[in-house]
């Protein structure tokens, strides 16, 4: 009955929809308007507009893809990166513990450990069920495949953005030109920034950083360039020994960067897919249409390196087919333990920032990787003939997403552009030392950097090949088991710059403190905290920076958002 309701909310706005993927096209040179206007249908662009229906105001999402969920939707459990349910309050709290589920949890007297176990593996395609009969519920419109393309603005205020019409292709990939330009028109009091890649707030003007900061300029600790990890001697070269020949496909030059300094780098973006060697499920992998062996020569070479090793195990080249191709109902492993990941090291630096295009070969170039990732390991003389074998009776999991033939529609990137706020998430809020007057959600997370790029160097004469960036300090719970307050200020733009913008994705904050604040709850948290903000903009005909603070507490208190932490919380695991 509930797909039938949400079939029918859709088919009442003018547009059909699969439960999965609703596709949504409107009319060329459509005009919208609403109170609150939300750019991106992910778990925190659909808090923030269930925040905003339920005092009264009109919404509109515009979603560039044609699904909904964001990474929840795509592969990731609403539960696996929140640390403690202390921490979180209003429609997150209900979501990490409900979203997708067949049956009802009571968390009372259960510890938070053996929750998240039983949560962990919840099928995105649950996910997206559960956020489409929420929105249905809410009468929330979601227009589908349209990206922001530029903004208008009148006295340091969006008037309106406007949005080209650019359907993701049938493996779930975003195009790199539109299929037509300056498609609808959105008109609203407040806009809200709940995308991924903060793209409506880069077309507003706002300013916003990427990449690594300086140690000094934060005085952060862990900021800007580590020191190496997992030291392999293989030889780097396309030609053994001859420097002259070249970089083997995916190693850089270390360079000459001191310790700390700065850069243009982030950490490494992956899919949350998940494989099977089912066959009423099982979609096979082809190699990309430019695939060369050739690209794929330094994974070659860890196997024979491994396989030489005294020390190495069958176990361990079987840990690294778990790290490339996960063989069980969802994916959840994306361990750093091995030179070779289901990620490529080094190119989301490139995505961060770029335009359209760019981002879209970026993210096709992430899919092609992991077809010819799996077409290598199923091929290559190097690799055991077990292993062989198989991977090669797995497939990707269709069931998960049938209408791309099992490729997960959401590039999980883990950090894009960082808005430049009248607060900046640092290392020391996240040691529970900062200096927040405000708050509107909590952190409870360690500092979790996927390594940003794959190196080589030499040592006592031999050559070896390293990653660089890697670090997870305090692991699930921080490094001090605390949860530590996220301020209004930091989802909030210098009001010089835009008066009525709100941006709980790409919130304020340096590499490293994103890095531990970045997790899907606490966007989740920032989204409805923002969408309760917007609504007192509003009412107040005030800029969003200047809305009455005490006033906007007692509405977050309402909504059961979670203001204070007081005591001890019940942690998954303790600080490390």
């Amino acid at each position: 009955m509930k797909r039938l309701t949400a079939f029918l909310f859709l088919a009442s706005l003018g547009f059909t929809a699969h439960l999965d993927a609703g596709e949504v096209n409107a009319k060329a040179g459509q005009r919208v308007v609403a109170d609150i206007c939300i750019y991106g249908a992910t778990p925190a662009g659909i808090n923030a507009a269930i925040a905003g229906q339920r005092e009264g105001k009109s919404v509109v999402i515009v979603e560039p893809s044609r699904w909904v969920g964001g990474i929840l939707g795509a592969g990731l459990s609403p539960i696996q990166d929140c640390s403690s349910l202390d921490s979180v309050g209003g429609l997150t709290r209900h979501q990490i513990l409900h979203l997708g589920r067949e049956e009802t949890l009571d968390p009372s007297g259960v510890p938070y450990k053996t929750l998240h176990d039983q949560n962990w593996k919840v099928p995105p395609q649950n996910i997206r069920r559960g956020y489409l009969e929420t929105l249905s519920q809410h009468k929330i419109r979601v227009i589908y495949n349209h990206r922001v393309s530029h903004c208008s603005k009148e006295k340091g205020a969006i008037v309106s953005a406007v949005f080209d019409l650019s359907p993701f292709d049938s493996l779930g990939c975003p195009p790199a030109q539109a299929k037509e330009k300056d498609h609808l028109t959105a008109e609203a009091k407040v806009f809200i920034d709940a995308s991924y890649e903060g793209s409506l707030m880069a077309r507003a003007g706002v300013s916003y950083r990427t990449g690594r900061e300086d140690r000094e300029e934060f005085n952060e600790r862990h900021a800007g360039v580590t020191e190496l990890d997992l030291i392999t001697f293989i030889d780097p070269f396309k030609e053994k020994g001859k420097p002259q020949s070249g970089l083997l496909n995916g190693v850089e030059d270390y360079g000459e960067k001191s310790l700390g300094q700065g850069d243009d780098y982030t950490q490494a973006y992956n899919f949350r897919y998940s494989t099977t060697s089912d066959p009423a499920n099982r979609s096979p992998i082809e190699a990309p249409d430019n695939y060369q062996a050739t690209d794929y020569e330094l994974v070659g070479r860890f196997i024979s390196h491994l396989k030489a090793d005294e020390t190495a195990t069958e176990k361990s080249i079987g840990n690294l087919l778990a790290n490339i191709m996960p063989m069980w109902d969802i994916s959840t492993n994306y361990r750093r333990s091995s030179l070779i990941t289901m990620a490529p090291l080094g190119v989301s630096r490139l995505f961060a920032d770029g335009d359209y295009a760019t981002q879209a070969k970026i993210w096709k170039q992430h899919q092609d990787y992991l077809r010819g990732l799996y077409h290598f390991m199923t091929t290559d003389p190097r690799v055991p003939e077990n292993f062989r074998q198989k991977l090669a009776s797995q497939g990707l999991n269709q069931l998960h997403f049938p209408d791309t033939a099992g490729y997960p529609h959401q590039l999980y990137m883990r950090c894009t552009r960082r808005l430049k706020g009248r607060y900046t998430v640092t290392e020391k809020d996240v040691y529970n030392q900062g200096k927040a007057n405000s708050v509107v959600g909590f952190g409870l997370y360690g500092v979790d950097v996927y390594p940003v790029r794959r190196v080589f160097g030499k040592e006592q004469g031999k050559y070896f090949v390293a990653v660089e960036g890697w670090m997870f300090v305090g692991h699930q719970s921080g490094p001090t088991g605390k949860p530590y307050p996220i301020p209004y200020e930091a989802i909030t733009p210098m009001e010089d710059e835009c008066n009525n913008l709100l941006v709980p994705v790409c919130f304020s904050g340096t590499h490293i403190g994103y890095a531990s604040a970045r997790m899907e709850p606490v966007f989740m948290t920032l989204g409805e905290s923002a969408g309760i903000a917007a609504v007192q903009a509003i009412s107040e005909g005030a800029p969003v920076q200047n809305i009455d603070m005490k006033a906007y507490e007692k509405q977050l208190l309402k909504a059961g958002q979670v203001l204070k932490i007081s005591g001890e919380v019940d942690n998954m695991t303790p600080a490390q």
